[in-house]
């Protein structure tokens, strides 16, 4: 007879996530072990595996956790906001809110991911690519100029990400500027600068033209005829 699911099973499905993401972010996924998940736990080994048949699992359900509530997230406030530029607003600011208390689990997405097996890495990629496209919309909503450009779209979208994705590695709740505050600066780096950073990067890229070789002069001429 098959084993009955316990009345807190997602209580504490939840709380093997929230350690396993702290000992995975503090030792390597591949450093921390199942039994060190349990011990962290307060539970057995044998009932770590009830929960989960393998680390991999475990390491995937804690992102994909992760980023399907980021996804809810900036869903509703995308959907919630005015088009343009209060909406690149709003979501930045969500999704700053929602990286609250989730450095563990932010912190792992960046550095685990790839050592699961292809095919839930590929679930995971999938909920990525569905956050950057909510802000790659909302960037070229609000700048139509831009939109128009699909090559430099994705960088200024991906630019905005990093702001964003690597505060928690100087950011310090209470002191100094709000999380809301560092949102709406982001954002707004990105709204009031993309048309003046888009044209410095074709200006860039532009090939530069072979600079013509010098003729000598009569003079020149006279002392590289002495010389030889």
């Amino acid at each position: 007879m098959a084993r009955t699911r316990a009345i807190d099973y997602d209580k504490k499905r939840l709380g093997i996530l929230s350690q396993s993401a702290r000992l995975f972010a503090q030792h390597g996924f591949t450093g921390t072990s199942i039994t060190m998940i349990a011990e962290a736990c307060g539970v057995s080994k044998a009932l770590m595996y009830h929960y989960y048949k393998s680390k991999d699992d475990v390491l995937f359900d804690v992102l994909a956790d992760h980023l399907k509530h980021l996804v809810t997230v900036i869903e509703e406030a995308a959907q919630t906001a005015r088009e343009g530029r209060p909406r690149l607003v709003a979501i930045s600011t969500a999704l700053l809110d929602a990286y609250r208390g989730a450095d563990a689990e932010h912190q792992v997405q960046i550095s685990s991911l790839k050592l699961l097996p292809p095919a839930q890495q590929d679930i995971l990629k999938e909920l990525e690519r569905r956050l950057v496209t909510i802000f790659s919309e909302a960037i070229a909503a609000a700048l139509p100029s831009v939109a128009r450009q699909s090559d430099t779209l994705k960088p200024l979208t991906m630019s905005l990400f990093g702001m964003l994705n690597w505060h928690y590695l100087w950011f310090r709740e209470g002191k100094g500027m709000t999380r809301e505050a560092y949102a709406r600066m982001a954002a707004n780096l990105i709204l009031s600068g993309a048309e003046d950073a888009i044209g410095a990067a074709t200006v860039s890229a532009a090939p530069s033209k072979a600079a013509a070789p010098v003729k000598p002069t009569p003079a020149k001429k006279k002392v590289e005829k002495a010389r030889s």
